[in-house]
């Protein structure tokens, strides 16, 4: 399963290649992303990270976190 991440708002791309069942915020633990700092977007509607990763791309907005 391949899975096309793009960062918002640099444009950088990481491809993701995980195994079926895995979520979003398990991709993005491995690319070295605070899952508490990051929201996922698919076709501008918001992904929740426990979600299971079925999407060909998605755009993450990193963000900040005051914690």
């Amino acid at each position: 399963m391949l899975c096309r991440f793009t960062l918002i708002p640099d444009g950088s791309v990481l491809i993701y290649q995980g195994r079926p069942g895995d979520t979003y915020e398990r991709a993005l633990l491995t690319f070295g992303l605070n899952p508490d700092a990051t929201l996922v977007f698919h076709h501008g509607r918001s992904l929740p990270q426990d979600k299971k990763i079925e999407e060909d791309e998605v755009g993450i907005f990193l963000t900040s976190s005051r914690g």
